[in-house]
């Protein structure tokens, strides 16, 4: 007598869920404590930085001949010192996190009010967005330190949290 579920459909069901789990519960530790959240994703992209930027260099020492050395000897470089600049001064790296989350609302904020004025169909939304990606740029760059200490923990709260309940659907629905 064969099951009624396929073969697939429960097949990890237990490490989604566990997967999902912890997930979620790393989102709510991110929200409780964004600082601390903030700082260990800063110091995890500072990390990223300094040995991409390792890699880059040597990639591009040992392919001298190839057309790219130069770019991935100056990207090697520039990535060597920008990961230490964040790793031996975390907060500084936060305030960069910051600021370019800033720039990235601002930039959209001005795209979403301009197609939203050339959009017929969804104009309203399409501005109400734009303004308030504008209004979230203010505040941000109007809160900073605060906001550069607790906005990157934040972020990795949400996405933590997301991809937590996100699982645990999954799961419950295999």
């Amino acid at each position: 007598m064969a099951s009624s579920a396929s073969p697939d459909s429960s097949h990890g069901k237990g490490w989604v869920l566990a997967y999902g789990i912890l997930s979620a519960a790393i989102g709510v530790a991110a929200f409780v404590w964004p600082v601390s959240a903030t700082i260990t994703a800063t110091l995890l992209f500072g990390s990223f930085l300094f040995v991409a930027g390792i890699m880059a260099l040597a990639t591009g020492f040992r392919s001298r001949a190839h057309h790219a050395s130069t770019y991935r000897i100056v990207y090697g470089i520039l990535s060597i010192l920008v990961g230490l600049v964040i790793l031996l001064e975390p907060a500084t790296g936060a305030i960069s996190i910051t600021l370019l989350v800033a720039f990235w609302l601002a930039m959209r904020g001005i795209f979403e009010l301009f197609w939203g004025y050339r959009f017929p169909i969804g104009r309203a939304l399409m501005i109400a967005l734009g303004l308030i990606n504008l209004l979230l740029a203010i505040f941000i760059i109007w809160t900073i330190p605060l906001s550069a200490l607790t906005l990157p923990g934040y972020l990795l709260g949400i996405s933590f949290l997301m991809t937590g309940v996100t699982a645990i659907a999954e799961a419950s629905a295999a």
